[in-house]
């Protein structure tokens, strides 16, 4: 089962997994290409999750998505805590046990390994996830999935259709030139 408010937005390739929430306000919007949120992830209040085509949103098992984040055609990697306010762009990659901190911007294509602690505008590394920030990581998935069996209506989980992608050629256009920047 996932867990998704009345208030939450779903359009277009989106796929969510099994103990997944999506809190109130998400917008999830798979118009150019798909979006996935893997097991046991939660999207929380506000956050929007969009993508480029060519470049997918793929969020990886038991990872929260902070209040208001923006998570834009990236890959965010298993066991990450992305901060509040935060902004990951296109094409970025975030390798898996790290964590984003409240209110950073992660550019464009930016990539960055596993268990990595990422501030600043831009983001840039601060240091190797120490042993606070783990258990940080490892107690947030948990605690919302039991608030949102407490709270959400419960639904069966989500597969996502390709079939509901919009394929415009301005869109590949905006696409290629993200990737030559």
């Amino acid at each position: 089962m996932i867990y998704v408010a009345p208030s939450a937005i779903l359009v277009g390739d989106v796929t969510v997994e099994d103990g997944a929430s999506l809190w109130h306000g998400a917008v999830l919007r798979g118009d150019f290409d798909s979006i996935v949120v893997a097991r046991d992830s939660n999207i929380q209040d506000n956050v929007v999750v969009h993508v480029d085509r060519g470049l997918p949103a793929v969020i990886g098992r038991r990872v929260t998505v902070g209040h208001a984040a923006v998570v834009h055609g990236c890959s965010v990697g298993d066991d990450c805590l992305v901060g509040m306010n935060s902004t990951i762009n296109s094409g970025a990659v975030i390798g898996s046990g790290s964590l984003v901190a409240s209110g950073a911007v992660v550019r464009e294509n930016a990539e960055f390994p596993s268990d990595t602690l990422l501030a600043g505008v831009p983001a840039r590394p601060i240091r190797t996830v120490d042993e606070t920030l783990r258990r940080r990581i490892d107690l947030s998935w948990p605690i919302y999935r039991e608030l949102a069996k407490a709270t959400l209506p419960a639904r069966a989980a989500i597969q996502g259709d390709s079939s509901k992608q919009v394929a415009l050629e301005l869109s590949d256009e905006f696409t290629r030139l993200v990737r030559e920047e």
